[in-house]
C-alpha cells in the first residue's frame, strides 16, 4: 500500500492532466508492487498499471485492455516524467487541441 500511495502522490502533482485521462478506481497492487487504475483517454481506454522497479529505481507503465491483456509496456520511467509518460500513452494525440474543442462543444 505504501508504494501505491507514493505513486498516487506523484500523479496528484498534476491533477488536471490526470483527470483528463478519466482516471478512476485506483487500487494497490499485491506485495507493495505499485498501483493499477482505470482510464478513459483518447488513445487508451482500459487499465494502467504502474509498477516500481526497486533495483533500477524506475517505474514500468503497462497498458492493459479490459481483459487484462498487455497492450503496451513502457520501461525505465523516472518519477519526474511519470505523469507525462502516462499522458502520452493514454491521452495526448497529434490533434489533441481539436479533439478537446469537439468534445466540449455546446
Amino acid at each position: 500500500m505504501k508504494m501505491a500511495n507514493y505513486i498516487l502522490s506523484i500523479l496528484k502533482s498534476n491533477l488536471m492532466v490526470v483527470w483528463s485521462w478519466g482516471f478512476s478506481k485506483p487500487q494497490a497492487l499485491p506485495n507493495n508492487e505499485g498501483l493499477i487504475f482505470i482510464v478513459n483517454g483518447f488513445k487508451h481506454k482500459g487499465f494502467v498499471k504502474v509498477v516500481y522497479n526497486e533495483g533500477n529505481d524506475v517505474f514500468v507503465v503497462i497498458l492493459l485492455d479490459s481483459q487484462n491483456n498487455e497492450l503496451n509496456r513502457i520501461e525505465d520511467v523516472y518519477l519526474d516524467s511519470l505523469v507525462s509518460v502516462v499522458d502520452e500513452a493514454v491521452e495526448h494525440t497529434s490533434d489533441y487541441e481539436e479533439r478537446i474543442k469537439n468534445a466540449y462543444k455546446q
